[in-house]
């Protein structure tokens, strides 16, 4: 705590706001890990579909007679997984819910090409060369845009842009905590904007697909499933963070006295490129083009070998299937001719070894997938997730609440959650199952839903304790301000998160609802049940 806060304690005052803080680490700290979440969620859907069983719960099916997955009395009813066919189904499938979740496969191969392109140093040296090379007119919102992109390289924005922009503010003559404030909201707030698909996109999308399935067995999303609505995100956020910024949080800190910092800062500089990195930076572009217009020639004409076999669409096609496999092509190649250059990949073994170290960093996340995939599984063969989304849908029919100011209401909760379930992947494998069947019935398409989803996901991760990178952004605003608690970060980011919420949740309104636009590529706004 800081010290303002240490003397509301001991003299037994607390405000509003603190008490709020309070709460919501107290509720995170209540969670368990989310790995243990999963296995006793997983429990608690053989269990509960037991019980359910027992009193025969069902539901009304709603799709149309004949329709793939639809039994012939046109009855939902609970799968007792309390049974010795249960007991055997769990048993014979517990490996192969593992290997054929969507999201594993997809993101490791997203991830080895990032990899590539992390560890030559190809995008660490992007992001300096576009933050370091900004006007000082443009340099908050270049800042704030750096911290978006620097999504597709995990952790890199934490670790190098956050620091680097309080330097460069300080060293501008500006506050160093506006500076970390602008690089953290484009980071974390701004984690669902981007204006490339990253390794979060396919798991998300994987997470959805097994939702939708469980009304509609037939039903695909891909990874680039919100594109368009995330490079639109990308801009809108890069000007309601620079805005948030200049007129909201910088004032409010005021010119910065060097003596409240924790160590001495010294002469704030930071290292400008060398040429081998602005030559490397160049060929790394040239090359990204050069993979730009192969691709370019593939999908976009009539006779590009990518397009729909049958009907020569780009919907559906081979393209948009495998698109994992471009992510993985257009940073592996650019971070290799980049290593190359700079030195830092001389040969196969390197490209190898950096591919190794991003493998070996997932440890958690596979070990988090393996409890993940049986809790879904599990609410998909019992009939729970189908049978509490139509009885959800039919309570939101019934109250009349099927317009597009649903969605206000979904982003609200989805962000309030975020608060003390801070994993955008634990979240949404949670409440995927429940909303999205839900929100179908009612009549919107599953990449609508999950594009609502991450609005809601990101606009709290600036104001929540249980942000995995949280400490380490305190850690280093407290070098700027010695007496800096949580209270105080969270209390500057606040204003971004409401800006956010409220210009980002009206971006999605006008895109989706007024302009028709679809939120990526072959994204249908709407959904209908068909047989």
């Amino acid at each position: 705590m800081s010290e303002h806060q240490n003397n509301q304690v001991a003299n037994g005052k607390r405000s509003g706001f603190t008490r709020f803080l309070d709460t919501v680490e107290w509720l995170g700290n209540l969670l368990p890990h989310p790995v243990t979440l999963f296995a006793m969620f997983a429990v608690a859907v053989v269990l509960g579909s037991g019980i359910a069983a027992y009193f025969d719960v069902n539901a009304i099916d709603p799709r149309p007679e004949g329709a793939a997955g639809r039994a012939a009395d046109g009855v939902i009813r609970v799968v007792n997984l309390v049974s010795v066919d249960g007991l055997q189904r769990i048993i014979s499938n517990l490996v192969t819910n593992f290997t054929n979740f969507p999201p594993l496969g997809v993101v490791l191969v997203a991830l080895l090409g990032v990899s590539i392109a992390e560890h030559s140093g190809l995008i660490s040296a992007a992001m300096r060369g576009l933050v370091m090379g900004a006007s000082k007119r443009a340099v908050t919102i270049t800042i704030v845009f750096a911290g978006i992109i620097s999504n597709t390289a995990s952790e890199l924005g934490y670790v190098v842009l956050i620091p680097m922009a309080a330097v460069i503010f300080h060293s501008l003559g500006r506050h160093p905590l506006a500076g970390l404030a602008a690089a953290f909201a484009g980071v974390s707030g701004g984690y669902s904007a981007n204006l490339f698909i990253g390794t979060v996109d396919p798991l998300l999308a994987g997470f959805t697909q097994q939702a939708a399935n469980l009304i509609d067995p037939n039903y695909t999303v891909g990874p680039e499933a919100n594109w368009f609505f995330m490079i639109a995100s990308t801009f809108v956020i890069s000007i309601l963070g620079a805005f948030v910024t200049e007129k909201l949080v910088e004032p409010k800190l005021g010119k910065y006295n060097v003596n409240e910092a924790a160590i001495d800062l010294g002469s704030p500089t930071l290292d400008p490129l060398t040429k081998a990195e602005k030559f490397g930076l160049k060929m790394a572009g040239l090359a990204f083009v050069g993979l730009g217009i192969l691709l370019v020639l593939s999908v976009l004409p009539e006779w590009g070998p990518l397009r729909h076999p049958e009907t020569g669409e780009v919907a559906g096609s081979p393209f948009l299937k495998g698109i994992v496999v471009f992510i993985f092509i257009t940073f592996a190649i650019p971070g290799f001719v980049y290593g190359r250059i700079v030195g830092t990949m001389r040969t196969d073994r390197d490209v190898i070894d950096a591919m190794a170290k991003s493998i070996s960093s997932m440890g958690l996340y596979i070990v988090l997938v393996f409890f993940a995939a049986q809790f879904v599984a599990f609410f998909g063969w019992s009939n729970l997730g189908a049978i509490i989304a139509v009885n959800g849908a039919t309570a939101l029919q019934n109250v009349g609440l099927t317009g597009p100011e649903l969605f206000f209401f979904f982003i609200a909760m989805c962000a309030i959650i975020n608060l003390s379930l801070g994993s955008a992947s634990a979240q949404w494998a949670i409440f995927a199952p429940i909303f999205v069947p839900m929100l179908m019935i009612v009549g919107y398409s599953p990449e609508v839903i999950q594009a609502a989803y991450r609005i809601g996901d990101s606009v709290t991760n600036l104001i929540t304790p249980m942000m995995s990178y949280f400490g380490l952004i305190l850690a280093v605003a407290a070098r700027y301000k010695k007496d800096l608690g949580i209270g105080t970060l969270i209390a500057t980011m606040l204003p971004y998160t409401l800006v956010f919420f409220i210009g980002w949740t009206a971006l999605f309104y006008i895109w989706v609802f007024l302009l028709g636009l679809p939120v990526g590529p072959g994204s249908p706004t709407y959904y209908q049940f068909t047989g």
